[in-house]
């Protein structure tokens, strides 16, 4: 209850969030029930069920992501002031977010229930009735048990995630329990941020070499590859399990690229905009890098995808695979780039003060806009290329 009541009077940008993090769990709640639409028509397929929602994992990692990135921007757990007079404290503000994130993710689910059954043709409530029965196998009835189960299954990671990554000390200093949190506390979170980095790279050659280890090695029976989506010869276990593990190291290596950024930009005698723009990406770097290294992992995963089904997009060619994956990569996309931008706002309203202060003391707007700009052209120097590798190498293997 009051979840709903913090809702109602909260600010429209936040009610856009939240909406935002719905429609994403609506669209994970359409492929997992498309997924299990397919196990019922298809019941000697169970092997090719199992992979379908296996891939439905990448979607809904995408989507917790997001929400847990939302919960984190929430004004409402950060209202110490009047919420400590009911005994509402850090870990109590932490299960609200959660409670609300799961609200958000329970929307989504139900509105996800009622479009498939309506393209289904089992409600008949508007014109787009039936309209894809074949596709989504409405020829079968649905075991509500599994539906339950698949529908509730986003809001109680989300829940979860939240409650783990909010929780005190785990939080950012502005979230609950900043007012408690000891200078000792505060001091190694630099050196937390770039000691990733090591562990990133060495995840990412581990994962090459597993591709190409894969790739070289002879060819495994056809019952041990997996499917790949759009393409009639499957993939080696081992290739997928390398091109996930690069993309895993290059989350890891995330804040420690972002923070070394600012290192650079900072280094040497730098200027007001550089030292300005170094400091802040340096400060920055536990919130912004691992979204941005989830975000540059998902782009070489489309360069990937660009690579094995390059021809596909040919007028001539074939379609290189159905509305259903593409929705799957639409929602992937669209979630890391939401959550990066939510980073990117959150990280500018925690320098708000520090912004009004400098403001206060005469320093022109101009220079903090530049700063601005000299950090995001910092980034995408360093993000842009390093993806275009990793993409590169990565995609090597799997086109064979």
């Amino acid at each position: 209850m009051l979840s709903l009541r913090l809702a109602r009077g909260a600010h429209p940008l936040v009610l856009l969030r939240r909406l935002l993090v719905a429609a994403a769990a609506a669209g994970v709640g359409f492929l997992l029930l498309c997924t299990l639409g397919h196990a019922v028509a298809h019941p000697k397929e169970a092997e090719g069920s199992v992979v379908r929602l296996l891939w439905c994992v990448v979607p809904l990692a995408a989507v917790v992501q997001f929400a847990v990135a939302v919960a984190r921007t929430d004004p409402a757990i950060r209202l110490r002031e009047g919420l400590d007079a009911v005994g509402l404290g850090p870990v109590a503000l932490s299960l609200l977010a959660a409670v609300s994130t799961a609200l958000s993710c329970a929307v989504g689910s139900c509105a996800a229930l009622l479009i498939y059954l309506e393209l289904r043709g089992n409600l008949h409530l508007t014109s787009l009735s039936g309209s894809a029965t074949k596709l989504l196998d409405g020829g079968e009835p649905l075991p509500w048990a599994a539906v339950l189960t698949l529908l509730s299954l986003l809001p109680v990671l989300a829940a979860a995630a939240c409650a783990v990554m909010l929780r005190p000390g785990e939080q950012s200093p502005e979230g609950p329990g900043a007012d408690d949190a000891s200078p000792a506390v505060k001091a190694p979170e630099a050196k937390r941020t770039y000691s990733g980095l090591p562990w990133g790279v060495a995840v990412v050659a581990t994962g090459l070499a597993l591709e190409s280890y894969a790739s070289d090695g002879s060819a495994p029976p056809a019952e041990a590859l997996l499917n790949l989506p759009g393409r009639a010869e499957g993939a080696s276990p081992g290739l997928v399990g390398g091109w996930l593990l690069a993309c895993l190291g290059f989350c890891l290596a995330g804040p420690g690229l972002t923070h070394w950024c600012g290192v650079l930009l900072s280094a040497g005698r730098p200027g007001p905009v550089r030292l300005l723009a170094g400091r802040i990406l340096q400060d920055a770097a536990p919130r912004l890098g691992r979204p941005l290294g989830v975000l540059c992992a998902v782009a070489s995963g489309a360069l990937v995808a660009v690579e094995l089904y390059g021809a596909a997009w040919e007028p001539s060619g074939a379609r290189p695979f159905g509305p259903l994956t593409g929705l799957g990569a639409a929602l992937v996309m669209a979630c890391v780039t939401a959550t990066a931008l939510t980073a990117a706002l959150d990280t500018r309203q925690s320098r708000a003060d520090t912004a009004a202060t400098l403001l206060r003391l005469g320093i022109p707007a101009s220079l903090l806009r530049s700063a601005a700009a000299v950090r995001t052209c910092a980034l995408v120097a360093v993000m842009a290329p390093l993806t275009w590798v990793v993409g590169e190498l990565a995609a090597m293997p799997l086109t064979r």
